[in-house]
Formats: structure tokens, sequence, C-alpha cells
């Protein structure tokens, strides 16, 4: 097969194809592609059509305006795409709060001429999905037997983990955040990391969408464990609205904080991007639910614990 030009539009896309190997095949991103740091030279093809700056209740406020008038929230450089020619272009259809849709794919390229372009979407519920999206990419891009060596290599990696955590008589009581404002558990593949890595998790179902938490909710319910890790925000944005639970006169009282087993999360990196770095993400979760077993190094950069 002749050397195919890729556009991933999609971080955990990117992540994925480099994986792979096929990173020098790559011709554009999605302005979230940051991983590996080398994918940064190519030009970004997409763009948010909002104000992305703010506190994540002003975030919320401005997606929830543009979805309910029908808007698209990110923008497609249409021209831009077209003039790179892409053989093969991966997006997603699982969120269209999240990343460009699919259907905003079709639309870029549907007045081009001549040949189309071949359009993979990845919609993962489960970490079993994400396994299989790897294996899909692969296909697409010529080389089967490089997704079922990356997948099963992840897998293994999991499974190691998983055999250790679940030999450990402890499980603590995990709420894994999502979001801040509004109050937001972690579903899809989170629940099931969390038991992988030897938790009970208390808010968010294996392969079903984020819900929504009352904050009373959460407070009742008395996690062991609380995690912060924001859809898109790194470290230091999700420090900053921590406050705002702070200051709920509940928080201070919780068992989690009582004991100092609040945590931060990098989840712009990490939990939220459905590609490889889901095993950094589980060991991520096994540092902070048993950190008398597990030290991959990921505290202080991937993690970090919070004050109360």
């Amino acid at each position: 097969m002749p050397s195919q030009r890729i556009v991933t539009l999609l971080p955990s896309a990117t992540e994925i194809v480099c994986a792979l190997g096929f990173e020098d095949r790559l011709v554009g991103r999605s302005h979230e592609c940051d991983y590996p740091p080398s994918v940064t030279r190519l030009p970004a093809l997409t763009a948010p059509a909002f104000d992305v700056a703010g506190t994540s209740a002003e975030i919320d406020a401005r997606v929830r305006e543009m979805v309910g008038r029908a808007l698209s929230v990110y923008r497609v450089d249409a021209a831009k795409l077209a003039e790179l020619r892409p053989d093969v272009i991966v997006t997603q259809s699982q969120c269209d709060v999240c990343a460009v849709s699919m259907s905003e794919v079709e639309e870029a390229v549907s007045q081009w001429i001549g040949a189309r372009p071949t359009i993979v979407s990845l919609a993962p519920r489960r970490l079993e999905d994400v396994w299989k999206d790897i294996e899909t990419v692969a296909t697409a891009l010529g080389a089967p037997e490089r997704g079922v060596e990356l997948a099963d290599r992840l897998k293994l990696r999991c499974a190691a983990i998983e055999k250790r955590a679940s030999a450990l008589s402890e499980r603590p009581s995990v709420a894994c955040i999502e979001w801040i404002e509004p109050l937001m558990g972690a579903g899809n593949w989170i629940p099931e990391m969390v038991a992988m890595a030897g938790g009970v998790n208390l808010f968010g179902k294996s392969g079903e969408h984020s819900p929504y938490v009352e904050f009373d909710d959460l407070a009742r319910r008395e996690p062991d464990i609380a995690l912060l890790a924001p859809c898109g925000f790194p470290i230091e944005r999700t420090m900053k609205e921590f406050a705002r639970l702070q200051s709920k006169p509940a928080w201070a009282g919780m068992k989690a904080v009582r004991e100092g087993r609040v945590f931060v999360a990098d989840g712009n990196q990490y939990f939220n991007r459905s590609g490889p770095r889901l095993v950094e993400s589980l060991e991520i979760l096994t540092e902070v639910v048993h950190p008398e077993v597990f030290r991959f190094g990921h505290e202080g950069s991937a993690w970090r614990r919070a004050a109360g």
C-alpha cells in the first residue's frame, strides 16, 4: 500500500497513530492534539467555536447555549483540510462537546472533487472498545498486525495490574470527578478502571456517559478517596477550581478530606483520552488507591495530593 497521508482530529487518535508507528504519515491534527509533543509541528485543523477561558461553570454555560441553539461546538478548517488531501481521517462520534463530530468531518469533505478520504470514526465506551479502536485504526492504515500487537501489549499491562490489585483485601470507595461545576462523576471506561485498581467506584457506570452528581449525594456517600480529573483540565487549572468544592459546608467533614485522601490528576492528558495512555491512567489510579503497594512514579507530574 502506498504511504498514506493521515489527519487525526482527536487527541487519542493521534496517540494511537503514533503508537502504531505512523507519526511520519501525519499531515494534520486537531487543536488539542499535543502528544507526543512532536505532533505540535503539524497544522491544527480545528478550533473551539466558543471562549474556552474561565471557570468550569462558565464553560458549561457556553457549551449548553451552543448545543441548545444547534450550533457546532468546534470548527473545522475545511479549506486547509482539502489542501492537505489526506487519505485517512480519524475522528470520533462519541461526544459532540468533546471534539469535532463525524458529521462535521463528512460535511467538510462533501464538496471534494475526486477521491474521498477514508473516515475512521471512534466511539469507545469501555476499555475493550479502546483496544478494538486501536486495531480498527491499524487496519485502516494497512497494518492490522501492528494493531493486534499494540492492543495485546496494553491489555497485558492492565491485566498484570488488575491481578496484583485483586489480591489486596482493602477496597477503598472512590469518587472520580470529571467536572466540577456542575459536578459530574466519571463514566465510560473509568468505573472499570477503578475496579481494576482495587477500588469501589461510587459514581458512573461502565460503558455509560458521565452522570451529574449532587454535592449532597457526594457528601452522603462518604468516599474514602476523591480523585478530581476534569475533562480537558491540566492539574493547575483544576487546582484553581478546587476552592469551589472547599467552600461547600459539608466538604470539610467528608472522610476523604479528613483523612487527606483528595487527589488531583491531569484529566487532559490521561483519564479522558481513550488511547494507549489509559494504561498510565490505571497506574495513577493504583497509586492513589493503594499507595502502599503501587509506585509507578507518576506523582508530581500526573497527579498530586490536594490540600483539604
